[in-house]
């Protein structure tokens, strides 16, 4: 199922989170299908990135701020005039927690019941998608697949702020949207997310493929570390199909939380991921595989995604091969000066045609 044109074009939309990775790509996604966004983000956290070098402010209300400003949140929420609102704005890696874990709490959690409270004081919005993590489950026994009622319970701060974030908006959720007037709200829980215009820290693709154009040899962490990896633009798939349902005549039913994982055989490995990028890259691109975990994070993590296949009708379209060759491209482009906003926009354009 494709997130549908007619529902988006001319739909007021106020996504948070827009000069990151997944809100970069989100944003070029919503200009595709003639939304009218009002984006709210800080600064885009690395140079390079996605936002700049893809021009995503074009055609959309573009504002730098900071979601840990009430003030300023809600007074841009109003101002969009918004119907549907996506939140992805956020501390968004493990290492990071660990170096500042109050800043991290600070924004996954506190940003988000801003952002909530300040959805409370607007009228215009119906439905709101709210993208935690993967990582807001409690490790799993037996290292079987989570689904959406497993026990919340990150160890690391990063995780246990996106498990407290996923019960604010449950709390949220029974508190104060139960009316059938309220906004419909859910939370989203996506795999490891690869794609092109990623230079976050300590993410393993755009890691390697930085070293690897470089020339390079890069370390892995975490070579045992078993992830559910998938394309950003499948995860994207999910939260707008998502926010439909939220905002149609069925909305209550789907304001809950939801998992929009890969097919379990796109469970692998860091290694394994590791050497296929490698050979993608080809030149004798050679990883590292010596160097030992510093800190505790999950070793093993699967997502069992049966509610969003079966109420949602989502399912991955580019599967692990596709997706790491589709990365791959997007940054060999990057390393050969070509025009990424024509490049994204073209990638976009295949995905949706083969949805």
């Amino acid at each position: 199922m494709t997130p549908g044109t007619g529902f988006w074009h001319g739909r007021r939309v106020f996504l948070t989170g827009h000069t990151g990775f997944k809100g970069a790509w989100l944003g070029l996604w919503l200009q595709r299908v003639g939304a009218r966004v009002t984006a709210f983000s800080l600064a885009p956290p690395t140079q390079p990135n996605l936002f700049e070098v893809a021009c995503v402010a074009q055609g959309m209300d573009s504002r730098h701020g900071d979601i840990r400003d009430f003030s300023a949140l809600t007074t841009a929420l109003a101002e969009s005039q918004a119907s549907v609102v996506f939140h992805l704005a956020a501390q968004a890696t493990v290492a990071e927690g660990y170096r500042s874990a109050r800043d991290t709490y600070a924004t996954n959690l506190t940003g988000t019941l801003n952002l909530l409270d300040a959805i409370r004081d607007c009228r215009t919005v119906e439905a709101a998608v709210i993208v935690t993590s993967d990582k807001c489950y409690a490790p799993a026994v037996d290292d079987k697949s989570l689904d959406e009622d497993s026990p919340m319970g990150g160890l690391d701060p990063y995780s246990a702020s996106k498990s407290s974030a996923e019960i604010a908006v449950r709390s949220w959720r029974e508190s104060f949207f139960g009316g059938p007037e309220a906004p419909r709200i859910a939370t989203a829980r996506a795999g490891n997310v690869i794609g092109g215009g990623d230079w976050g820290a300590h993410r393993l693709l755009p890691d390697l493929f930085t070293a690897f154009a470089a020339g390079k040899v890069p370390s892995l962490r975490m070579p045992d570390a078993i992830r559910p990896w998938q394309h950003v633009l499948d995860a994207l798939h999910g939260y707008l199909l998502l926010a439909e349902a939220l905002a149609g005549k069925d909305g209550p039913r789907f304001a809950t939380g939801w998992n929009f994982g890969p097919d379990a055989a796109d469970e692998l490995s860091v290694a394994e991921i590791a050497a296929r990028a490698a050979a993608l890259w080809g030149k004798e691109a050679r990883i590292d595989t010596s160097a030992a975990n510093f800190q505790k994070e999950t070793r093993t993590l699967r997502l069992d995604s049966t509610r969003a296949r079966r109420l949602l009708c989502w399912q991955p379209h580019w599967r692990l091969d596709q997706a790491m060759r589709r990365t791959a491209d997007w940054y060999r482009a990057w390393s050969q000066g070509q025009d990424l906003r024509a490049i994204s926009l073209a990638q976009l354009d295949d995905y949706l045609a083969a949805a």
